[in-house]
């Protein structure tokens, strides 16, 4: 696959799209134990759930993190500037999987 082609960015969504797949299933299996299910019931839920929401968006962050520190290592320097796009992205994409995540 050549990065330099007219549908490299294809290329690069792919990517991404397997990023947050793997990270959001990984994610939510680490902290299937933690908040609870059921938000309709009587005693408080908010602290559990706010804490499992807290974890998930610093372990999302993280990873986020060492992902880009990764590929910014292999990225010429004149395409750096194009990474940051796809870190917006994801972080748009972390407040949509807050939402699956409960």
């Amino acid at each position: 696959m050549s990065n330099s082609g007219k549908y490299s960015w294809l290329v690069w969504l792919f990517y991404f799209i397997v990023f947050e797949a793997v990270v959001f299933i990984t994610l939510q299996w680490l902290l299937s134990d933690l908040g609870m299910s059921n938000q309709y019931q009587a005693e408080n839920t908010v602290v559990p759930n706010w804490v499992k929401a807290v974890i998930f968006i610093l372990l999302y962050i993280l990873s986020l993190l060492f992902v880009v520190m990764m590929i910014s290592s292999f990225v010429p320097n004149k395409h750096r500037g194009q990474l940051m796009r796809w870190v917006y992205l994801a972080l748009l994409g972390m407040v949509v999987m807050l939402f699956f995540l409960f």
